[in-house]
């Protein structure tokens, strides 16, 4: 998506070979023109998957699954990464590590914001090595759902997430590949694909 990838190059600060830094942007002040355009190539790129959720991790996570909620009007939920006194009962849970904050949590949802008879969309805003997609669908699966597929902001495809998200037969759409933050630059893989945006 080429305005992502100018707003990556613009806004985007490597801080090393391994983390791309978005907050201007994606994960903690939020550019909502951008994320309206996010939900709309999603929507455009899973059209045929006839989702019926949407399944996130907060907190990054929701400003693009919400826009592509919106555009493909269904409902969004995301897990929560903290215990809450409301949401005890009936819990789909997985244990995610995060690279980025060097911790891990156990995130959960509950059960009966999705059943098996829906088709669900897991967006997320970054890919590296792929703990927080395994885990959400480790969720989804739980509850007897179909994973329709993932679909992430930003992909660091020299790390090993969409190789796993793959060998499970999952399909995966970043709207931004990087190959390499080496020397403190941010260097794409280029699709033969049209670019609408």
């Amino acid at each position: 998506m080429r305005l992502l990838e100018e707003k990556i190059s613009k806004d985007g600060r490597v801080l090393s070979e391994n983390v791309l830094k978005v907050d201007s942007f994606l994960n903690h002040r939020i550019d909502p023109q951008l994320m309206l355009e996010i939900g709309k190539e999603f929507a455009r790129i899973f059209a045929g998957e006839e989702i019926t959720k949407i399944v996130t991790i907060e907190s990054s996570g929701i400003a693009p699954a919400v826009m592509a909620g919106l555009q493909m009007n269904v409902p969004v939920i995301f897990a929560r990464k903290r215990k809450s006194l409301t949401l005890v009962d009936d819990l789909l849970t997985a244990t995610v590590y995060s690279f980025t904050k060097n911790e891990t949590n156990e995130i959960s949802i509950s059960n009966k914001y999705v059943d098996k008879s829906d088709r669900v969309l897991i967006i997320d805003d970054f890919l590296a090595n792929g703990e927080a997609a395994l885990g959400l669908v480790k969720m989804v699966q739980q509850s007897g759902a179909k994973v329709a597929g993932i679909g992430i902001v930003i992909e660091k495809s020299f790390q090993q997430g969409a190789k796993k998200l793959h060998d499970l037969g999952i399909r995966v759409e970043s709207l931004a590949r990087i190959a390499s933050l080496a020397n403190g630059e941010v260097t794409y893989i280029k699709e033969n694909v049209e670019e609408l945006i």
